[in-house]
């Protein structure tokens, strides 16, 4: 049944970002000011240890460090505007150094520390970074770009602190990550300073977070998630997080949410999944947790519902994307209806627009393309250098991100997949052509085509359909090594098909779907 559209007020209707505006000053100075010796950040290394023994970080010791860092970039002569790509493991000093980029001005790349060479290399030199940091262990072919290695970094630490930070405008540029696109070619979205403030309905529309709150993040910091949920979020807020750095045993999780009284959890639907499978949640102290949040991959009624006879407490769902974040979530103050990722977020402008290219918003429970006001001050600044794919994105005044919805009569959505062929592993969004294109130089693949498949109910993995070169088939295991030595982890295919032929279009384009359906 379809109801007349919502009324929809035609722009962001939040608090407006002010007009100067720098993301790490709004993150920090605040607290670092009115509670400097309060616990901003512990980082732990052995779950085992007392935490007295982890690393904690005061709000002033924070603040300090980080203009420590931007003073110390103005004096090996960096300048604002230009990209500085980490490649480091999940640190304090990976923290330390993206905000402290930003708080120069200059715009940093936050790269996962599980890309290949190759893949770290493309996204260097596309973004044309000035420098690139890196740890030990992980290589990268610099060519002109500057490297900040563990020497460099150690004297920009150590640099007297900048007096202030970079006095920077709301549409400056702030950070820049990288996502996959249709075309298989990883592209840039460039955020904005003002993205930071663009993340205020999140935090009671979501979180419902407050400066007694200890946040504890299961992701990495090459994830919007992370530094939007892990870091940026709760340092706005006054509250203290908990970044975790030892192996990612799966037990690991209950102990560090009773040892650190943790009261909020952030993680994809798959690592509450194996919690909740490996671990006896009973033999742990979880009195602390109010709730958990989860995002980048849809939030099955059954994992909902076991995780709330298991633990008691509830899981707060949020749909977003790399060029937004999230807008779309439940929380603490509303119903959870099992299946909806929630509703628009306080002050979003939401709306379900035609497939067709049409720029009204459709009825209730019509299902279309979901898409964004472009006023929402979270929205991205661009592609980097791809005015092409921006084109491609903007209907009007809507920003369209490919994702299939419909709202239903109390304001609910509900998500219908993508209109595209992007895929979701483990909360990362992957093109199939990026993992085709790897795969393709095989000496015994003829044509390939990778999409997602279901192996149960509410678990999908990436599977490779192969047509074997002159008939016969080579070995799983050529392929699967094939593709690590070309992807990072969360790329992979977890399962190869062979099959005699692909399915196309009489156009000649792949049907992944009918793939995924055999």
């Amino acid at each position: 049944m379809s109801f007349p559209a919502p009324e929809i007020a035609r722009g962001f209707t939040g608090e407006a970002c002010p007009a100067r505006f720098n993301l790490a000053r709004y993150c920090l100075a605040r607290a670092a000011a009115e509670t400097p010796a309060k616990t901003a950040l512990i980082v732990i290394s052995d779950a085992e240890a007392p935490i007295d023994a982890a690393e904690h970080w005061t709000y002033g010791e924070l603040d300090e460090a980080v203009r420590r860092i931007a003073a110390g970039l103005f004096a090996e002569g960096f300048r604002p505007g230009e990209r500085l790509m980490i490649r480091m493991p999940n640190t304090s000093d990976y923290a330390l150094l993206f905000f402290g980029a930003i708080a120069a001005g200059l715009v940093p790349l936050p790269s996962s520390s599980m890309l290949t060479e190759a893949e770290a290399d493309f996204l260097l030199t596309d973004s044309h970074a000035a420098a690139v940091a890196v740890s030990g262990e992980l290589a990268v072919h610099a060519g002109k770009a500057r490297v900040i290695d563990d020497v460099m970094l150690k004297r920009l630490k150590a640099h007297p602190p900048l007096g202030d930070y970079a006095d920077t405008e709301a549409n400056d540029p702030a950070f820049l990550v990288y996502t996959s696109g249709t075309s298989g070619r990883p592209k840039g979205v460039l955020h904005a300073q003002r993205s930071a403030w663009g993340r205020r309905p999140m935090y009671q529309g979501w979180y419902g977070i407050g400066p007694a709150d200890v946040v504890l993040h299961a992701g990495a910091f090459n994830w919007t998630y992370t530094l939007g949920v892990g870091l940026q979020d709760p340092w706005a807020n006054g509250a203290t997080t908990v970044l975790y750095i030892g192996p990612k045993d799966v037990h690991v999780w209950p102990r560090l949410l009773e040892r650190t009284r943790a009261t909020l959890f952030a993680a994809v639907p798959t690592l509450y999944r194996q919690i909740l499978k490996y671990c006896d949640l009973a033999s742990h102290d979880l009195s602390a947790l109010r709730h958990g949040l989860t995002a980048g991959e849809a939030l099955s009624p059954a994992l909902l519902r076991h995780w709330r006879e298991e633990t008691g407490k509830n899981l707060y769902e949020a749909l977003g994307m790399s060029e937004c974040s999230t807008y779309i979530s439940t929380g603490p103050s509303m119903e959870i209806r099992a299946g909806s990722p929630g509703k628009p977020q306080p002050g979003r402008c939401i709306a379900v627009l035609p497939v067709d290219g049409d720029t009204e918003p459709l009825p209730t429970g019509e299902t279309g393309m979901l898409a964004v006001h472009r006023s929402d001050p979270g929205l991205m600044l661009g592609y980097w250098q791809r005015p092409g794919d921006e084109s491609e994105v903007y209907r009007g005044e809507w920003f369209i991100g490919g994702d299939l919805a419909s709202f239903d009569e109390d304001g609910y959505l509900w998500y219908h997949g993508r209109a595209d062929d992007v895929m979701n592993a483990m909360g990362y969004r992957v093109s199939p052509a990026e993992v085709e294109a790897a795969l393709s130089d095989h000496p015994g693949i003829a044509e390939v085509a990778v999409t997602e498949m279901h192996v149960r109910d509410d678990v999908t993995v990436i599977a490779a359909f192969v047509v074997p070169k002159g008939g016969k088939q080579p070995d799983k295991a050529s392929i699967l090594a094939h593709a690590e030595e070309r992807l990072a982890a969360y790329k992979r295919p977890r399962e190869i098909v062979f099959v005699e032929s692909l399915p196309r279009t009489a156009n000649g384009k792949i049907m992944r779907r009918t793939l995924a359906a055999k």
